[in-house]
């Protein structure tokens, strides 16, 4: 048994959680269990390998989502944008990202947007690669699927999700980029992928990254690097 937020009129609800207490890393948009076994809602903590094979602490905070289960996750680093775009090709060579949704998690300026743009370049757009933090989405239309990309920093109305047509654009196939999506906890479904980055800037090196992918899904698993 979950628990899930709906839209009611103009009004969204949210999740009420201990003051000072931060939600537990394991969070997104339909819950259904809390992830490896933490009984509080404090910091959750995993070991992943990274790049360089080395176990780690994996912390990832999504504030004011509830919990999904995640099926895996996999950690690693990008040392610099190269990296990047090396994992934006990855993806792009994916059966199943035709039709997935991508929820992309990070602070401004973590990379979120860079990465979509090369994602995008490697699926085959050759125009303008836009930001859609003013109009929330911009579409393209490539040979094999349709690509829409989200910003939903702004996104503050829900009767602009109806107005918008963004229901519909998530019902049909297509790929769904999604920056920002907690602002539209409630209304966007469960993603199949959870990328969050976080900057990790060591000396001079203002690119390294470190990246978190959840699967919530069969079809995020196959989208795992």
């Amino acid at each position: 048994p979950g628990f899930t937020f709906e839209a009611m009129g103009c009004h969204v609800a949210h999740l009420a959680v201990k003051p000072g207490v931060k939600p537990i890393q394991q969070a997104g948009f339909c819950g259904t269990q809390i992830h490896v076994g933490h009984t509080n809602l404090g910091k959750s903590k995993q070991t992943r390998l990274c790049a360089q094979g080395v176990q780690q602490p994996c912390f990832v905070d999504h504030p004011r989502l509830i919990h999904l289960s995640i099926l895996e996750t996999r950690q690693i680093a990008w040392l610099d944008e190269h990296d990047t775009a090396k994992s934006a090709q990855h993806l792009a060579g994916c059966v199943a990202l035709k039709n997935s949704t991508i929820a992309l998690f990070g602070d401004l300026g973590a990379g979120k947007t860079t990465f979509v743009r090369h994602l995008l370049r490697a699926l085959g757009v050759a125009g303008t690669i836009k930001s859609p933090s003013y109009s929330v989405m911009e579409v393209y239309e490539l040979p094999a699927m349709r690509a829409s990309h989200f910003d939903f920093y702004r996104f503050n109305d829900p009767q602009e999700w109806e107005d918008a047509g963004f229901r519909d654009v998530f019902a049909d196939p297509g790929l769904k980029l999604v920056e920002w999506p907690d602002k539209a906890m409630g209304l966007m479904p469960q993603p199949d992928l959870r990328i969050t980055i976080k900057a990790t800037e060591s000396g001079n090196n203002s690119e390294a990254r470190q990246v978190v992918f959840e699967a919530f899904s069969l079809v995020g698993q196959s989208l795992l690097p």
